[in-house]
């Protein structure tokens, strides 16, 4: 039997490179623990959080890298490093806030903000939706609650209210706070206090991602949401014309002037595949202005989302289309849409928890 030690085994998957930040384990100084007793070896692996998207391309690769020590078994746990956060006044118990936005009404958000959610839960990981689209709450058509209200008990003299829950995910919105149409005519004060209830005053528990479906627009409301909400970052939606994508320039200005990292922009209703002719793709609304103004605005392009007659039938039947059986090819568009936002969230961490004493390999 080949013996192994502690420094051979590093040497083999310290140059394993983290996909999403280009760094090796050893740089990384990713690699905590190696442990070896007789042919068994147990090596423990940190890796920048969200690890849900890398942590088995990570395992696999240093399984690989040590095959040829075939007298050995090999136990990689792979565990999230800890990261350097600020203190949050609300939602405490939430890793990663992520708002979804749009310059203007009418661009497919709130489909994009559901999808998005339901696609990061299918990861395993818990997950929460906050809609708070005032003046057009979407998310209980999308999900099969209309009519539904927000769960809750008496406990010691005080009312604890809960988010909603449907395939997994926990849900709040508006729309469980007031009465249809009435939206419409609530003002001021009233609405700050549903905005609290939202964000302060449910009992969410530890989730690991809460996507937030911010209301469009840049106006005073969605600056006083984005001031209040302990954001990771944003994703903007917008459709490819012209008169939507002028919009996403005031999105990125509004996100810049209260220091949340822009994580990058959703074209939506990209193109039109006609089903009896999938070759042929139809630009109704234009053709590239999502990726124009990222790359004008130095932001990423997450991705383009087809427009799709089933993709509006499942959601105003109360099914987020990802989680449609029949979703092919519009799911791979929403995983990889999502797996590019954890990209840049876990850059965000990356970049918040750097030393001076982390070699960084170019």
């Amino acid at each position: 039997m080949y013996e192994l030690n502690n420094s051979k085994i590093i040497e083999k998957i310290g140059n394993i490179a983290d996909p999403d930040l280009g760094y090796t384990l050893s740089s990384l100084n990713a690699i905590k623990n190696v442990k070896i007793d007789n042919n068994k070896v147990e090596i423990e692996v940190e890796l920048i959080p969200p690890i849900e998207w890398v942590a088995d391309r990570i395992k696999a690769q240093c399984l690989q890298n040590l095959s040829e020590f075939s007298d050995y078994s090999f136990e990689i746990n792979i565990k999230d490093a800890e990261i350097k956060q600020i203190p949050k006044q609300s939602l405490k118990d939430v890793k990663f806030i992520i708002a979804v936005a749009s310059g203007k009404g009418g661009v497919g958000k709130s489909a994009i903000a559901s999808n998005i959610a339901a696609a990061i839960a299918q990861k395993g990981v818990q997950t929460g939706l906050i809609d708070a689209d005032i003046y057009g709450p979407s998310q209980p058509t999308m999900w099969g609650m209309k009519g539904s209200h927000l769960p809750a008990e008496e406990r010691d003299g005080k009312t604890i209210v809960y988010p909603a829950e449907k395939y997994g995910i926990k849900i709040a919105s508006m729309g469980f706070l007031m009465q249809e149409n009435e939206a419409a005519i609530v003002r001021g004060p009233i609405l700050a206090s549903y905005l609290q209830m939202l964000i302060e005053q449910i009992e969410w528990g530890k989730l690991d991602f809460l996507i937030f479906d911010l209301p469009p627009g840049t106006g005073d409301i969605q600056l006083t949401l984005t001031q209040k909400v302990p954001l990771t970052g944003s994703v903007i939606v917008t459709t490819p014309q012209e008169i939507a994508v002028v919009d996403v320039r005031r999105s990125i200005k509004m996100f810049e002037q209260v220091k949340v990292p822009v994580l990058g922009v959703v074209e939506n209703m990209s193109y039109f595949v006609p089903p009896d002719t999938p070759d042929k793709k139809y630009y109704i609304f234009g053709n590239g202005g999502g990726k124009r103004i990222a790359d004008e605005s130095k932001v990423r392009f997450l991705g383009e989302v087809p427009l799709l007659q089933q993709f509006r039938e499942s959601n105003d039947n109360g099914l987020p289309f990802v989680l449609n059986e029949d979703a092919g090819t519009y799911r791979d568009e929403i995983n990889k849409i999502v797996e590019n936002i954890i990209q840049e969230v876990r850059r965000i961490n990356y970049a918040s928890n750097k030393t001076s004493d982390l070699v960084i390999e170019i």
